[in-house]
């Protein structure tokens, strides 16, 4: 059962006053200019601008916390606890067109302690496949300071190109909050993935998600090959197609929700467009594939 967290006033509207752009930007999503607003690439009917989001074919809308409700599925206490850890990564910034930030990884922590008790004990991930994307560089805990100089702790998610250079990078907080974040400058294209020898792509919108499918379908596993998009559009998935011509059949693996769904419609549908055939549908019973882990470990 969900804790019960209750929010003070003064939290919601620090919460509901979050640049909509930037958390957006965040998890892998593109925006287009609509007169003075910006219309999502992934859905063409949801428009923002600032804190302020509407969607026009169900005439619904309303600040940044409903629209994580809404787009993305989020509980309204998660909601709430990652737009206020967002205020206070991004210090208010905005996304504005200028030159590209300078992609950095974050720094690395002495060990991974933190991280294998957050993936075996809070996410039920199986310690063998954990110690694989470890060993390939592919995972590893981070160690940064606030600009305040608090200590805090991340599980991160490396995304490399054809060449071995990474190329993208996921965080998400070992801390209460779970606040989960794309680092400035990574390139959508390479999100987090494993690539195999066989002809099938697993794709799934977070880490986590990829690593708890693993889990729970662990025989041969690493014959297939998954990508995490690390949100919902589908540049990772296009790329890893266009480079690796091998991969003919699609599984979606998206979350079992309004957003997961939608995103799993449009998807086939691009993808049917370009000509692949073999496209197929694998959802979680729960909201998402590591719910279904957890509860089948439980």
């Amino acid at each position: 059962m969900a804790k019960y967290v209750r929010y003070t006033e003064e939290q919601l509207h620090r919460a509901n006053t979050v640049d909509l752009e930037t958390i957006i930007a965040r998890h892998g999503e593109r925006l287009l200019r609509s007169g003075k607003d910006r219309r999502l690439v992934t859905d063409h009917s949801i428009t923002v601008r600032g804190n302020r989001w509407y969607d026009h074919a169900t005439m619904k809308g309303g600040l940044a916390v409903s629209f994580l409700q809404y787009h993305w599925g989020l509980p309204f206490a998660e909601a709430v606890a990652s737009l206020l850890e967002m205020k206070a990564y991004t210090a208010e910034e905005t996304i504005r067109e200028s030159k590209p930030t300078p992609f950095v990884l974050p720094p690395r922590n002495g060990n991974m302690h933190r991280l294998f008790s957050y993936l075996i004990n809070e996410r039920k991930l199986e310690r063998k496949v954990i110690e694989v994307f470890a060993l390939e560089k592919l995972i590893y805990e981070s160690r940064e300071f606030s600009k305040k100089g608090t200590e805090y702790h991340s599980a991160v998610f490396v995304g490399l190109d054809e060449h071995g250079t990474a190329r993208h990078c996921h965080k998400k907080a070992l801390g209460t909050s779970g606040f989960c974040t794309n680092v400035e400058g990574s390139d959508s294209e390479y999100s987090f993935h494993w690539v195999g020898a066989s002809e099938k792509l697993y794709v799934f919108e977070a880490p986590i998600d990829l690593m708890s499918y693993i889990s729970l379908h662990f025989e041969n596993w690493k014959e297939h090959s998954y990508v995490a998009l690390c949100g919902l559009s589908e540049y990772a998935m296009l790329k890893i197609l266009e480079t690796h011509p091998n991969l003919t059949t699609v599984i979606l693996c998206m979350d079992n929700d309004r957003a997961g769904i939608a995103a799993s419609e449009r998807m086939s549908d691009r993808l049917l467009g370009l000509g692949y055939q073999d496209i197929s549908y694998d959802r979680s019973e729960l909201k998402d594939w590591n719910e279904d882990l957890c509860g089948a470990k439980e």
